[in-house]
């Protein structure tokens, strides 16, 4: 992968991203979203954060390898420390995390997210969490779709801050409101596949000899949940 072949996780986030918008991606390794969009005209400018020395070296790297600087401005920094009010930065992308770090990120950067328009997410794990601290904090779920790649399902939530009351139930939360509406093989494929790993688990902690019985009973009824989602056309 690099910014003139990007995976297909990416260019399903990067579709989310509208044009002309000063963005900034948040962990972004190798910068090869921003350097994508920036070079196919789509972004003017964008912010690369890393938290990190080597990740940070190689978005400079990559930025300099595509001539790019100048409009991509790499930054080493924890989070949305990375954004300056300078920027004017009205779109964040965090992706490739667990939901409770990027939920944890946007509550460490709250008052970098003021004049923010919309947050294009995608975690690896833990979508209740992210989901929740979204309805929490206001923002409205305007798009999601789930990517298969190399095996492995993920999920782009695509959230915009709201002044209209919106709510969700917890089993929104748990497998997306608007997921829910459209489902699909991709989603079939990603819960049958959470059953059969669960119904493992269970096996295994049943056959104990002191079986935690609440854990048990929370993971039967979050079973039960997940086969009422597949079974509810």
């Amino acid at each position: 992968m690099d910014a003139q072949h990007l995976s297909k996780r990416l260019a399903q986030v990067a579709e989310f991203v509208p044009q002309g918008a000063r963005m900034a991606d948040i962990g972004s390794d190798h910068a090869y979203l921003p350097a994508a969009l920036v070079l196919a005209g789509k972004i003017p400018m964008a912010v690369a954060g890393e938290v990190a020395a080597g990740p940070y070296q190689n978005m400079e790297n990559e930025i300099r390898a595509n001539g790019l600087t100048g409009q991509i401005v790499p930054r080493l920094a924890n989070g949305l420390a990375a954004i300056k009010p300078a920027d004017h930065i009205d779109t964040v992308v965090i992706a490739g995390m667990g939901g409770t770090l990027i939920a944890d990120i946007l509550d460490q950067g709250q008052d970098q997210l003021a004049g923010v328009k919309r947050l294009i997410l995608q975690p690896n794990v833990g979508e209740f969490r992210l989901r929740a601290w979204l309805l929490a904090h206001r923002y409205q779920i305007m798009a999601e779709r789930l990517v298969k790649e190399d095996d492995h399902i993920y999920e782009i939530i695509v959230a915009e801050p709201s002044l209209v009351p919106f709510s969700y139930s917890d089993y929104e939360l748990m497998f997306g409101p608007l997921l829910l509406e459209k489902k699909g093989p991709v989603f079939t494929e990603k819960w049958q596949d959470y059953l059969h790993r669960q119904a493992g688990v269970l096996d295994q902690i049943s056959g104990a000899k002191q079986p935690p019985r609440d854990k048990i009973k929370q993971l039967q009824g979050r079973m039960r949940l997940v086969k009422e989602a597949l079974n509810d056309d």
